[in-house]
């Protein structure tokens, strides 16, 4: 079911689609956890038990997921592939030490985060010798040419904004305005307090909506994250 939240509709042209999904034409399609937490538990627990077909089984029903946040996190031209394996790679290593405190949902978003902040980190630290082809970046949008042309500009154009705020801003700016969580299963996957999630949504949001204004191709955006800061 397609989800706006109140305040303010992120434009679905600044999404990068996956390589097997179609964007959404006029509104941000939030996927569901794709099964019920007593279920994923019953399959971390035959995990914990040394299944590997319950691994594979929970690697098959969540890479997706994990797929749309890691490349809604890093942009453009991440390998994003490599991410994923990584993120599964740590849950395999510790999921012996998941004890169902959170939902599984949760937890794997939270490896999630912390491989790509890792990542994030890393990358940093290492001298660019080439800049990333854009043929990287996967494309099934069905758009003409020039409408996809303009949309991987809008993206672009977002991500450089994106990648100026704060790392812990941008964490959950990328987790509430494009994941759809609530600042509730944020404080759980960031390991902050709720009042903390909201905060730093606060100035992502106005910190945002001050840089869009030197991007013309970004005004609707603006205005909606002008109105959220004034409404709140």
């Amino acid at each position: 079911m397609a989800q706006s939240w109140p305040g303010v509709v992120v434009p679905p042209a600044l999404l990068v689609p996956m390589a097997t999904e179609r964007p959404a034409q006029h509104t941000i399609t939030v996927t569901a956890r794709t099964m019920e937490p007593d279920e994923s538990e019953r399959l971390v627990e035959r995990c914990q038990a040394g299944d590997r077909t319950a691994f594979r089984e929970l690697f098959v029903r969540h890479r997706t997921d994990v797929a749309r946040l890691v490349q809604r996190m890093t942009g453009p031209g991440a390998d994003v592939d490599d991410l994923v394996q990584e993120v599964f790679f740590q849950v395999h290593r510790s999921v012996k030490d998941f004890r169902g405190q959170a939902r599984f949902s949760t937890w794997l978003y939270r490896v999630t985060v912390n491989v790509v902040l890792m990542q994030r980190r890393s990358a940093k630290s290492r001298p660019v010798l080439v800049e990333t082809p854009e043929s990287l970046t996967p494309v099934s949008s069905g758009l003409s040419p020039d409408e996809d042309a303009a949309r991987h500009a809008r993206v672009r154009a977002f991500g450089r904004l994106l990648e100026q705020i704060s790392e812990k801003k941008r964490t959950v700016f990328v987790l509430h305005e494009l994941q759809g969580l609530s600042a509730a299963e944020i404080s759980e996957i960031v390991d902050a307090p709720v009042l903390t999630v909201r905060t730093r949504l606060f100035y992502a949001r106005r910190e945002l909506a001050e840089l869009l204004k030197s991007e013309p191709s970004l005004a609707a955006l603006a205005k909606e994250l002008s109105g959220t800061e004034e409404a709140q």
